[in-house]
């Protein structure tokens, strides 16, 4: 099943065209990446994917659900998480958690159970009964990528979910990644890391310039360039303009 449906998704700034015409599918249960340098369009993408910006031409769906038209019904079925995202520094893992899931979730013993699941995701177990502004940053953006999570997302948007991470942290993180991906959950990543990312993706859109330069699986994209890793195969498009 197609989880997402994007077609020449354009956004502008006054003269400044920062997303070009950009075309890509996504299947249910696939993780894809966007891959590419910082401000390149990236984040411009999966904003308007979940419904924070409104694209200024083409169109993207979720779930045969339109951005635009259909958005309060596409946030029933997406979490998003920024790369900047912050929690609340004064409450404790486990309020956090609890707070998020009221939020999200207005049955009572679904809340519960997600904040069952966030708190067993995340690994923090004792830690979660500190405030959050004891925590390094890996564990902070453990917690928030559980917070993403835990509601069960039909749709995971991902914004440089590793970010400033430890080799150990980063790993935990796409293992859970992986792990619920396996169990059927869609993700869309955005990442300037290409090892990180061809370690995670099923599939990979690299941008350039708000352009989509090629669209495929690691392997592929390695074997139609004839080079070793993802890096070189990006600095070949970006040269070429392919």
């Amino acid at each position: 099943m197609t989880a997402v449906n994007v077609s020449g998704l354009v956004k502008r700034y006054k003269k400044i065209e920062a997303v070009r015409g950009v075309t890509f599918s996504v299947t249910e249960g696939e993780i894809f990446a966007l891959v590419g340098p910082n401000g390149v369009g990236k984040s411009t993408i999966l904003k308007m994917l979940a419904t924070i910006l409104v694209p200024t031409a083409g169109s993207a769906e979720v779930f045969g659900l339109d951005t635009v038209a259909d958005a309060a019904k596409v946030r029933e079925i997406i979490s998003y998480l920024p790369e900047e995202a912050g929690a609340y520094k004064n409450l404790t893992g486990h309020e956090y958690l609890d707070f998020m899931a009221s939020v999200f979730l207005r049955d009572g013993e679904k809340a519960a159970a997600a904040v069952r699941y966030g708190a067993e995701l995340c690994g923090l177990k004792d830690r979660l009964k500190d405030k959050i502004q004891t925590y390094s940053k890996g564990m902070t953006r453990k917690l928030l990528l559980s917070r993403a999570v835990m509601i069960k997302p039909r749709l995971a948007i991902l914004d440089e979910p590793t970010s400033g991470m430890d080799i150990i942290n980063g790993y935990e993180i796409r293992r859970t990644i992986k792990q619920l991906a396996a169990q059927g959950m869609t993700f869309i990543i955005s990442s300037h890391n290409m090892l990180e990312i061809e370690f995670l993706s099923d599939r990979i859109g690299m941008i350039n310039r708000g352009e989509l330069l090629a669209c495929d699986t690691p392997a592929a994209l390695k074997e139609r360039f004839a080079t070793g890793n993802l890096e070189e195969v990006f600095v070949k498009l970006a040269e070429s303009g392919a």
